[in-house]
């Protein structure tokens, strides 16, 4: 429930009485005269878990060229161990066709594409974090303009009042 200065507030600038919490939240900025912007993703990592915090790890080391080389010099290796170097001792653990690797690439897909997908949720929802932030920010702004409109326009009409006053006072005395 918003208070009664901030429902004064948003009657005379938004020209309503039922505010949304963003609405209200800024408002209250406003009369505090406090600051409303916010980093998105300091936000969002104050609330971020555990198992948010690896998602993200994860998809980004998976997502990364370092990860990509590597891995491909692992299969490699892999591949020229179990078909050559060790096939040539009679110790090849993994031969042609390679079943062994094929199930642990089944399996590492397997794992990593719902943890990518959990990070993908996490950035989806710092996105619209974001937009609701950048919202709060633009209805300030536009707040603040109107405000300093009525401002101006008070000090123009005063302006006029004393020229129309020292006028009228002139053409008295003439």
């Amino acid at each position: 429930m918003a208070s009664e200065p901030v429902r004064t507030l948003a009657a005379r600038l938004l020209g309503k009485q039922h505010l949304d919490p963003g609405e209200a939240h800024v408002l209250a900025k406003i009369l505090a005269r406090q600051p409303i912007s916010r980093d998105a993703g300091d936000v969002a990592d104050m609330h971020a878990t555990f198992g948010d915090r690896l998602a993200d790890r994860v998809a980004a080391v998976g997502g990364s060229w370092a990860f990509i080389i590597g891995f491909s010099l692992v299969l490699l290796a892999w591949m020229l161990l179990n078909s050559d170097v060790l096939t040539h001792w009679g110790l090849a653990f993994d031969p042609y066709p390679f079943i062994f690797l094929n199930l642990l690439l089944s399996t590492l897909a397997a794992i990593q594409a719902p943890v990518i997908m959990m990070s993908q949720n996490r950035q989806a929802a710092k996105d619209r974090l974001a937009a609701s932030l950048d919202y709060e920010v633009n209805l300030r702004a536009e707040l603040e303009i109107l405000r300093l409109h009525e401002k101006l326009d008070q000090a123009i009409t005063e302006r006029l009042d004393r020229i129309i006053a020292t006028v009228c006072v002139e053409r008295n005395e003439a």
